[in-house]
């Protein structure tokens, strides 16, 4: 690390955050390295520094990897640093438990819980799976396209990655929002997302017709829809993404009044030459 006095800099606003660069500064954006003065408009690669000292996940596919995100798709809660599953059914909420555990390494544990019925006007007895992980969290959001609200999360792909996933994704999601068809072996699924279950019938091969009248549409999965050879693998990242772009919105000019210069710090690191400045990636010029 050096030290360098200097009359000019500028100050760097992204939308993410502001920070106070050389102006010779590189910044790594998406066309490669751009100093800091020339960087108004360009895309910045951006990450949430603070989000970097957490414990990272060893996720497994698999069945299990497939179950747990097909139930947090139909039944779950994603919250900003948690991931929970409230159902009445205690069987459904250990087989959650089970299959996040094995998947993710992450100790979940089933907790029983009152849920209010609008039907019954009362309360009633369920369980609860709660496990407390930002990362987690995260990857479920990737995962269903950046929102997991449930009218909004889209179709997640990564359950493609092979066939056991998907068959875990099919379990996990009729648990929740399915049931099974008695007159012939098939399940229903019921869900007013529509292009959720539009982009699962592709999947299946089986023909989808929504209710136009708002209300919930139903999709059958045949037992045997495998036979039909509609199914693709593809590849997609199980793991999460932490690079996110920060586009700069303006770069303003600083020039230091009376006596006192600014005080600059440059780093040179080896092997990797990059570093975090507010999160976004920058390197040493020269």
């Amino acid at each position: 690390m050096t030290t360098v006095k200097a009359r000019e800099i500028v100050a760097v606003v992204s939308d993410r955050q502001r920070f106070l660069a050389a102006p010779d500064q590189l910044l790594g954006t998406s066309d490669g390295w751009v100093p800091a003065a020339e960087a108004a408009g360009r895309e910045l690669t951006w990450t949430p520094a603070r989000k970097l000292c957490r414990t990272r996940l060893a996720i497994r596919p698999g069945h299990d990897f497939g179950y747990w995100v097909g139930a947090t798709c139909a039944d779950g809660t994603v919250g900003p640093n948690y991931v929970s599953l409230v159902v009445n059914d205690e069987g459904f909420a250990g087989r959650y438990a089970a299959s996040l555990t094995a998947s993710t390494g992450l100790a979940a544990r089933l907790e029983p819980v009152t849920r209010p019925s609008g039907f019954l006007q009362r309360d009633l007895p369920g369980f609860r799976v709660r496990v407390v992980s930002s990362y987690l969290a995260d990857v479920m959001r990737q995962y269903v396209g950046g929102d997991a609200h449930h009218m909004r999360q889209g179709f997640p792909r990564v359950v493609l990655r092979d066939l056991d996933s998907f068959n875990g994704f099919l379990d996990g999601y009729a648990d929740g929002d399915g049931y099974r068809i008695k007159r012939w072996q098939a399940r229903a699924i019921a869900s007013a997302k529509v292009p959720f279950l539009a982009e699962l019938a592709v999947v299946i091969g089986a023909r989808f017709t929504p209710v136009t009248s708002g209300k919930v549409s139903h999709l059958i999965v045949s037992d045997r829809w495998e036979r039909r050879g509609t199914f693709v693998p593809e590849t997609h990242p199980v793991h999460l993404i932490e690079s996110q772009a920060a586009t700069v919105r303006e770069v303003l000019p600083r020039t230091a009044t009376g006596a006192k210069p600014f005080t600059l710090h440059r780093y040179r690191l080896e092997p990797h030459p990059s570093f975090l400045v507010s999160g976004h990636v920058v390197r040493a010029a020269g």
